[in-house]
This record gives C-alpha cells, structure tokens and sequence, in this order.
C-alpha cells in the first residue's frame, strides 16, 4: 500500500508492499523492496527521487523539485483551464451504470457509495474527453410488484385508476411495503392474489399498471431528494422494466445457441468454474418455471441494448465501454452475467459498427 509519509524525513510517500510479498516469496523484506525499486525506476525515473528503503523493508518515495515546478508552470500557463491535463486521443462513448434503488424501498449506504463513486467516474471520463451515459438501473419490476398492487387494491384503490393515481399520497413507501410483506406472509388468499398479480401486471392490465406507476412516482420523489443534496445531475432512469421487450429474444438467443438448458422445470445457464458447495455445477437461472424471468435475463438484455443494438433501429446505446458501480457482494452474480453474455456475443458489437 502506498501511503502519505508520516514524516518529511521520509520523503512524500512510502510504500509497505515489500513487507506483505516477503512471506509469500520467502525472502526478505527489504530484499523485496530492492526488486520492486529495481520495477519502478525506469517508470519513476523523471518525477521521483532514487527511492530508498529503510527500516524492515518501507520504501520512501520523494518527488523531484524540477518535476514538480515544470508541473506547476504548465498548470499555471493552461489557457483551456485543465491544469495541463490532456483530453483522451482516442475519445469512447461510456455507460456508467450506478445508483440502482429499489422501488418502494430506503435507498441503504450500498446505493448512496454507489451513487457517489459512479457521479464521481462520469466527472473524470467527461472531463477526459469521453462521452459519458448515466444510466440508473433501478429495481421497478418482479415479483415483489404483484404483492404491491395487490395491497393498493383494497387501501389505495384510487391508485389503479389512471385518471386518480397521479394524485393519490402513499405516504411512508416503506411502511407500505412492510404492510403489504406482512400480509404476503400471513394470508394465503393474498398471497395467491399477489402471485396473480404479477401476472397481470406483465401482461399490460391497465389497473395493475397504474398502481406501479403510482409506486414509481412516489418513490422518485423520495430519491430526487437525496440527488439533489449530492447534486447529482444527469442520472436517467433505466429501470428493469425498460429491458422488459428484450427479455424474450435474450431466452431464444441462448436457447438456440445451447447456453441455456432446462434445469428442473427452468432455464439455466451453466458457466464452466462455477459449483455449488457440494461441487455440482451452480445454475445461473435465466426464466423460471412458471415463465417468469430473473435478474441475470435482465441484465443480459441490458448489456446487449447498451452495447451490441443500433441506436437508430432500437435505441441502443452503442457503448464502447460499460461501467458497473455495484456492491461486492454481488460480485459473483456479475462475473457469471459477464461470462454469459461474452459467450453470446452480446458484449461485442454488431458487424456493422467494427
């Protein structure tokens, strides 16, 4: 790790690393930093001093003083106001995928790092040069929205109305969705209504419709407000049920290339590295038994819009790159969506546009 000196005796930086390496080598510690000073000469050459190594194995790294004034002269002298930094040579139309809320749910610290790392990322690639896509991938779709409509029905019933629902006042989203989940769990006639009203809602019925709307817009007041205190700006809304259209297509694509196979009833893909505990082969489900699709049919639709579909036909978004600011904890579940969607060819551009 390289760290602020604690001290000017020790130059304007130090580096541990050596420390780390030498028991996994089995060497040295300052034998070690000898190899990695041996590294980083010819890089460090005209900016740093000849670093130096001290006590068990630190190395202590200080800037040269012309470096430095010839990089405070060019800053000074920039007449574009870029403190002398160049924009990119080779310019690339970016998506940066971040925030991600859940609808009728509090945005938790996982969503607010995210908002701010993502905001962050855009900043520097424009500045860079690039042309940048802030793209919001919220969670407005799946099961959870039938449970939701379901208890509108009978305690905001003017929220399936489309001529009523914009002026209906869900108060606490949250209380809401803790209501509806206890009734979920606790009556079954309502729990049967709520699977069938998933149903309904996929499939387009005008009242189900309304209520998610509703649901949507109350819940966009709530975020706005935390964006506006972090003054984030340019972030679109791109939520799961955008991808909704290409879910189909996404299934048939995988079904006829021999990615996606029946696993108990559903349809699964299986990535070679990728085991259950007991060694079996993990499935990534793509449609469930009942027709139903899961996150990663998502997410494969989303990277083959934002990548691989013309934007004049469909809309696609034509990205060169695509950045995702998400939790590590869903680190697996992105590296086997990655992993699928480079063996489908979604994450490679059309023939057209190489």
């Amino acid at each position: 790790m390289v760290t602020q000196a604690t001290k000017a005796e020790f130059g304007d930086y130090q580096c541990n690393a050596a420390m780390g390496l030498a028991k996994s080598l089995g060497k040295q510690p300052r034998e070690c930093a000898a190899e990695i000073i041996e590294g980083l000469r010819p890089i460090l050459g005209d900016i740093m001093e000849e670093p130096e190594i001290a006590g068990p194995g630190f190395i202590n790294l200080r800037f040269k003083e012309t470096y430095l004034s010839d990089a405070i002269c060019r800053m000074a002298k920039d007449s574009e106001n870029r403190l002398a930094i160049p924009k990119a040579t080779n310019p690339k139309k970016i998506v940066v995928d971040f925030s991600s809320p859940n609808i009728a749910k509090e945005m938790h610290v996982g969503h607010l790092r995210s908002t701010i790392i993502g905001d962050t990322l855009s900043n520097l690639l424009e500045f860079s040069g690039h042309t940048v896509k802030r793209l919001n991938h919220i969670g407005d779709w799946g099961t959870q929205f039938g449970m939701l409509v379901e208890h509108l029905r009978t305690e905001y019933p003017a929220a399936l109305s489309k001529e009523t629902s914009q002026n209906v006042d869900l108060g606490d989203l949250v209380q809401l969705y803790k209501a509806a989940k206890k009734r979920f769990d606790d009556d079954d006639e309502f729990k049967i209504r709520a699977r069938e009203g998933v149903v309904k809602l996929q499939s387009g019925d005008e009242e189900s419709l309304a209520a998610w709307e509703s649901l949507c817009a109350a819940s966009r007041l709530e975020y706005q407000k935390i964006y506006d205190t972090l003054g984030i700006e340019g972030l679109e809304e791109r939520g799961e049920s955008f991808y909704n259209p290409y879910l189909k297509n996404v299934i048939e694509d995988l079904t006829e290339m021999g990615l996606a196979v029946p696993s108990e009833g559903a349809m699964a893909v299986f990535l070679d590295g990728y085991t259950n505990r007991d060694g079996t082969p993990l499935p990534m489900l793509v449609q469930k038994s009942d027709g139903g699709f899961n996150y990663a049919t998502t997410d494969l639709a989303a990277i083959r819009h934002r990548v691989q579909l013309s934007k004049t036909d469909v809309g696609g978004e034509e990205a060169d790159r695509v950045l995702y600011v998400t939790d590590a904890g869903q680190s697996q579940h992105f590296e086997m969506v990655f992993s699928a969607a480079k063996l489908a060819g979604f994450s490679n551009k059309s023939n057209d546009d190489k």
